[in-house]
């Protein structure tokens, strides 16, 4: 069992103690440092948690742990943190005079507490009129007072009632800022609502607390949650709609309740244009919402984008290619000739090929004559790693999809849209096989209708994480002019990575160097899945540092096929850090990893706030135990994050080849094992290995590559955005 999983099952400990002193409070998310005096102690207590408010002379009851923080000795670190008002005459005179209830300051609090004593809440509860009994209180005064207690009044009703139904103080917080004074009633008529409206609070956390206050299992509104989180879980595996019978499985499956419940909820659906029906090629299918709009938008936009003329004049091609070729001191292949043709008549087009193809040159040559006719390029690309390659590639600035559209942090929305579109004559995509349905959508959204448009990408790779297959629909449907390269140039045919991606690519085993030859692709065979992670260790850590001068943790990156398994990247990640930078008494562990100074992470979901998103790789510089903050230095900037959002991150000296997507690395090394048969693809192999710039080791079976080679097709994903662009041609 994983140490931090271990903590997880202990019994809580109980403490509670008067709040002498708040250390430190954060109003947006709870986070709270108090010191209390606990009875039968001499010493004050460090209590550490979550509260939304909290005051000097108040009582805090708390379940957690203590631990033994190296810098700040003991301290307890709460699960549970109730807030209570205070008992005796000396905490009600601190606490109301702490300037947490409008109107009562020092002063007022020591005459209110003089004239009513211990019954002073009650009064101004139940009789606040009595407060004219107190001298210097007038009506306005009195109004003020009684409105601020009650504000305080529902806050710790509304905690009380949470953690009775077993959520944690943190979470409660965010559920309070959310939806203030109607906090309890909308948990209780719809706790499924939380999973939509609250980051970090999924279908399952909602579910639970459903459970806990007595919402059915085959409730119909547990039904109808259920069929959008059915539909969700399928767009997590790339899907922006399902067949309705596998929608029906789905749903049976992740939530155990009958099939009529569930077809009632799907009428449901439909009725209130939750979830859409439509059909793809014939099938009866079923979307959310916000992807079946984003489809249609997709449509739409590619529809007006290719009306009109390109934005520039009409000059010799023939010319301008020769001019490039002498400017740049290059010579075009023919396909490349052809492809900057068609690339100065076209509103839209799409280029595409394998690695060594030439398509940086293409995009380069294409930009110098286009700039050198005043043409104003936009470049961007979905990941920062990707557009720091293209801005190094062309000399131009390049941003993520994310900043090019000005997206506001706080409330996730681009400022670039229809009203407000990109000023520029040709922008230029690269990476487009991980541009998924939504962000897609978006960005076209954001175009002039001036505006001309060049997709680049690599269709053979691995499609987008999130849903559809946006390249793949464009290429196949023919709707938009699509040049693919496929001659691989001299220079980039004596590297065996290049060689060996195409060969598998084909579908051929790749030809391997010989023992003792010098090469940038190696095939390290090893049959046991405990040796294929030593060895991958010994790699990281001994090996290759001292063969060829790398940096272990920042110039090699472990791929794996998948996260589950002995060799996946979960489990090499652990062996790794425990090798390169093993956790120590500042260390703090977090939803199932430790995290220390200079260990690699990576950030796996989009988070506006921070402006760091999914895929980003970073390096801790601090962690902060009295704070509760870690820092992250990422390419860009550095963010901190409070504790109990690590979830955010996750270790990253190993990570999944689908999460490498649109970044290159010095070093890459993979494991092949017949332990990750269900994702052993060849399009997955292919993504991999051409991650890697100077050297790709694979490290495992010979048969499970065998396998992946064999295995071209990925599963199928239930997108219309195909069938739509062919029918609009």
């Amino acid at each position: 069992m994983n140490p931090s999983d271990k903590k997880l099952h202990q019994p809580l400990d109980q403490l509670s103690g008067l709040v002498e002193r708040v250390t430190y409070h954060n109003a947006e998310n709870g986070y709270c440092v108090l010191r209390l005096k606990v009875k039968g102690e001499r010493e004050l207590m460090t209590l550490i948690g979550h509260t939304p408010t909290v005051t000097p002379g108040e009582y805090a009851l708390a379940s957690g742990q203590w631990v033994n923080d190296r810098e700040h000795g003991r301290q307890f670190r709460a699960v549970f943190l109730k807030i209570a008002p205070p008992n005796s005459l000396t905490g009600i005179e601190r606490y109301l005079g702490s300037g947490m209830v409008k109107g009562i300051g020092p002063i007022y609090a020591s005459r209110m507490v003089k004239v009513f004593g211990a019954a002073v809440f009650e009064v101004i509860e139940r009789t606040p009129a009595r407060l004219f009994e107190v001298e210097g209180i007038g009506k306005k005064r009195m109004m003020k007072i009684a409105s601020g207690w009650a504000d305080q009044k529902i806050v710790r009703e509304i905690m009380v009632f949470l953690h009775s139904h077993g959520v944690s103080t943190s979470r409660a917080v965010r559920i309070f800022k959310t939806y203030g004074q109607k906090a309890i009633e909308v948990v209780s008529e719809n706790p499924y609502r939380l999973a939509q409206d609250i980051r970090g609070i999924g279908f399952l956390s909602a579910d639970t607390i459903a459970q806990k206050i007595g919402i059915a299992k085959d409730s119909p509104l547990r039904a109808y949650a259920g069929v959008s989180y059915a539909l969700t879980q399928a767009s997590s595996q790339g899907h922006c709609g399902l067949p309705y019978k596998a929608l029906i499985d789905l749903t049976i499956k992740l939530l155990d309740i009958s099939e009529e419940i569930i077809k009632t909820a799907i009428e449901e659906g439909i009725a209130n244009e939750v979830v859409i029906a439509d059909t793809i090629e014939g099938n009866a299918c079923l979307f959310l919402a916000p992807l079946y709009q984003a489809e249609k938008s997709i449509e739409s936009h590619i529809q007006r984008l290719q009306c009109g003329k390109s934005p520039w004049p009409e000059f010799d091609q023939d010319k301008a290619i020769h001019w490039v070729e002498k400017k740049l001191d290059i010579r075009l292949a023919d396909s490349q000739k052809a492809a900057i043709r068609l690339a100065l008549v076209s509103k839209l087009m799409v280029i595409t090929g394998g690695p060594g193809v030439g398509k940086t040159t293409l995009v380069n040559s294409i930009l110098t004559i286009l700039r050198a006719k005043h043409v104003r390029p936009l470049l961007c690309a979905p990941t920062g790693r990707a557009a720091k390659r293209l801005s190094e590639s062309t000399g131009i600035e390049a941003k993520t999809i994310h900043r090019l559209l000005e997206i506001n942090p706080e409330t996730g929305q681009f400022k670039r849209n229809e009203d407000l579109p990109l000023e520029a004559d040709l922008l230029v995509i690269d990476e487009c096989s991980m541009i998924d349905v939504p962000l897609a959508n978006q960005l076209l959204k954001a175009i002039a209708n001036r505006s001309s448009v060049i997709f680049v990408g690599d269709v053979d790779q691995l499609p987008s994480v999130g849903p559809g297959q946006v390249l793949t629909d464009f290429i196949d449907s023919a709707a938009i002019p699509v040049m693919r390269l496929t001659e691989i140039f001299r220079q980039a045919a004596s590297s065996r990575i290049i060689r060996s991606a195409h060969e598998i690519n084909l579908g051929q085993y790749p030809s391997l160097a010989k023992k003792g030859e010098d090469s940038d692709f190696y095939f390290l065979s090893q049959e046991e899945p405990e040796t294929i992670v030593s060895t991958i260790v010994d790699l990281v850590k001994t090996r290759l540092p001292k063969k060829y001068g790398l940096d272990a943790i920042r110039d090699i990156q472990v791929l794996c096929p998948m996260n589950r398994s002995i060799t996946g990247a979960r489990a090499i990640n652990q062996a790794l850090q425990i090798a390169l930078n093993p956790p120590n008494n500042n260390s703090v562990e977090k939803f199932g990893y430790a995290y220390s100074m200079g260990d690699k992470v990576m950030q796996i979901q989009n988070n506006y706030d921070r402006d760091v998103y999914n895929g980003d790789i970073g390096f801790v510089v601090n962690v902060d135990q009295e704070e509760e903050e870690l820092t992250v230095a990422f390419d860009h900037q550095t963010v901190s994050y409070p504790f109990g959002e690590l979830d955010e991150l996750v270790l990253c000296y190993a990570t999944t080849i689908h999460k490498s997507q649109g970044s290159e690395y010095p070093v890459v090394i993979i494991p092949v094992s017949t332990q990750h048969f269900m994702m052993l693809k060849r399009n997955l192999i292919y993504t991999g290995i051409t991650r890697g710039r100077q050297l790709v080791i694979l490290v495992g079976q010979k048969k499970a590559l065998a396998m992946a080679i064999k295995g071209k097709q990925v599963e199928r994903r239930w997108s219309k955005l195909k069938e739509r662009l062919e029918l609009k041609k």
